[in-house]
């Protein structure tokens, strides 16, 4: 005869529960501590009350899917309140560091920016002639190259190091 494992279900719910929030102390993005809410809240919740396994995984779905909508992103905007969002794409590339490695002809040369990404580039038009090695930083973008002008003087010293 095999013993009722149903009865031990809480112990499921609680384990569940301790692994979603050690997964969130990893990656800080409140998705698995909802997810713990769920399962505390729904899970056990329905289990103390008296219900059978399925309502208790529905109930703890449906929470956990409830917090992950609506508290979730209030937390979140909540978190990154004052700070200014992270650029991404083309628009990290502004304002980006580079040092010139190709010499610039006909004001079109090439450059490495300092995410490691060697970029065709053009010469800002009131910039002077520049030389290989010299450090640049990326005014615009231009489709698949960049525009590049020179450091004022106190910056180029300090980047050189």
């Amino acid at each position: 005869m095999l013993p009722d494992l149903t009865q031990y279900i809480w112990i499921a719910w609680l384990v569940l529960a301790l692994l979603f929030v050690i997964i969130e102390l990893l990656t800080l993005e409140f998705t698995f501590l909802m997810l713990a809410a769920g399962s505390v809240l729904g899970g056990l919740g329905v289990y103390l009350f008296g219900g059978p396994w399925w309502l208790q995984i529905v109930v703890a779905a449906a929470l956990a899917g409830l917090l992950l909508f609506t508290i979730r992103p209030l937390l979140l905007r909540a978190l990154h309140r004052g700070e200014e969002p992270a650029r991404t794409n083309v628009d990290a590339l502004y304002g980006m560091g580079a040092r010139v490695v190709a010499p610039f002809v006909d004001d079109r040369g090439s450059v490495r920016l300092d995410n490691g990404e060697t970029w065709t580039a053009r010469l800002d038009p009131d910039a002077a002639p520049v030389q290989v090695g010299d450090r640049m930083r990326v005014v615009r973008v231009l489709g698949s190259a960049v525009e590049v002008a020179p450091l004022p003087a106190r910056e180029r010293t300090s980047d050189d190091g």
